[in-house]
């Protein structure tokens, strides 16, 4: 068989050889150039997804200054009188005490809770818009407020707060040295298979992040994430009101 030409293509018998103007314009077709500008050539894009949020702001921010002073006085004045709270704790080995089995009213029995609870419900409606909750017309309410008081030695396992949208602290006492809060990454279970991570690892690629705050810190987070109080190791009590949040 004869060469002849066919659209750029050199054929020659039974063999075709492609030239380089083909090859060229073939190239083009299959990858076209990018301009000078374009960021996704120049380097990798990695997101963060699924991100889970931890909001921090003084209590005092929204509503009426509470009191620090005078609020770990309640607590305390509460707790020595709460005799059914007392047993419950003992009866369930809890180290110090709560008021969670016992009192769920604290906001109509203290003037200073109901306080509490109005600053409180501020800084959730705050949350849950950054959250961009659609709440279908309704409001987040206040469910369950209760006093922990933990001693030097104790500790809260983790746990998280079933049947809530959103939960909290607020700080009333916190000594030095006392155990900050621990919270745990939600996917764990399913990193099966994964490494650990590296001690100076960004925060947001840590498993467990520690939350330090101070006195008049009020934390929030949504209720299906783990969380606990290490051991306190100060020798004074370590004083917090925690609450929860549903969809009413």
């Amino acid at each position: 068989m004869g060469d002849h030409d066919s659209g750029g293509v050199h054929v020659k018998g039974s063999s075709i050889a492609v030239t380089r103007d083909w090859q060229a314009t073939f190239a083009q077709n299959l990858s076209p150039p990018c301009p000078a500008s374009c960021k996704r050539c120049l380097m990798s894009q990695i997101d963060s997804l699924f991100v889970t949020r931890l909001y921090r702001a003084p209590l005092s921010e929204h509503g009426k200054p509470v009191d620090p002073s005078e609020l770990e006085a309640a607590c305390l004045s509460i707790a020595e009188d709460d005799e059914a709270g007392q047993e419950w704790c003992d009866q369930n080995d809890f180290p110090g005490y709560t008021s969670y089995a016992s009192l769920t009213d604290l906001p109509w029995r203290f003037p200073i809770f109901k306080s509490v609870k109005k600053a409180l419900d501020k800084h959730v409606k705050a949350f849950a818009k950054d959250l961009a909750f659609d709440l279908d017309g309704r409001k987040l309410k206040l469910e369950d407020i209760w006093i922990n008081i933990l001693p030097e030695g104790g500790i809260h396992t983790a746990h998280i707060h079933p049947h809530s949208v959103i939960s909290g602290t607020t700080y009333v006492a916190m000594p030095e040295g006392t155990s900050a809060l621990k919270l745990e990454d939600p996917r764990l279970p399913m990193m099966m298979a994964a490494p650990g991570r590296m001690k100076d690892a960004p925060q947001e690629l840590r498993q467990f992040v520690y939350a330090a705050p101070v006195v008049g810190d009020v934390l929030l987070w949504e209720s299906w994430l783990r969380h606990e109080v290490p051991m306190n190791m100060a020798e004074e009590d370590r004083i917090s009101v925690s609450f929860n949040y549903a969809w009413a």
